[in-house]
């Protein structure tokens, strides 16, 4: 009975060796899309309970896009070196800057929805 099991790779071993995780970068993207996923999912909810859609949500909906944008270049740089630093705080910041504009633009935006 020894000798069947040692002859006989456990199939743990196998299945182990053919997994490959995410890379950062990979899995970053992956939260920039769940966020937009609950954003629409939001909207959708609204739509569904109001009867009416939310108007000038462009500059709203940029914001996650370019934080998410920021964070991909911090990560690949954290990860594979590229691009170069001071290249990656340049675009990083831009990204971040961005954003940080972008955002009240897009509260009030979304706040004109609410007028009467």
């Amino acid at each position: 009975m020894a000798d069947n099991q040692s002859k006989h790779p456990r199939d743990d071993q196998e299945e182990d060796k053919h997994y490959t995780p995410a890379s950062p970068v990979k899995r970053t993207l992956a939260w920039i899309a769940l966020a937009y996923v609950l954003i629409f999912l939001a909207l959708t909810t609204y739509y569904y309970f109001t009867g009416t859609m939310l108007g000038n949500l462009a500059p709203l909906l940029a914001v996650p896009g370019l934080i998410g944008l920021g964070a991909v270049i911090l990560v690949s740089w954290r990860s594979t070196g590229t691009p170069k630093t001071s290249i990656t705080i340049v675009l990083s910041l831009g990204c971040f800057l961005l954003a940080a504009f972008t955002l009240p633009i897009g509260i009030m935006g979304l706040l004109s929805n609410f007028r009467r």
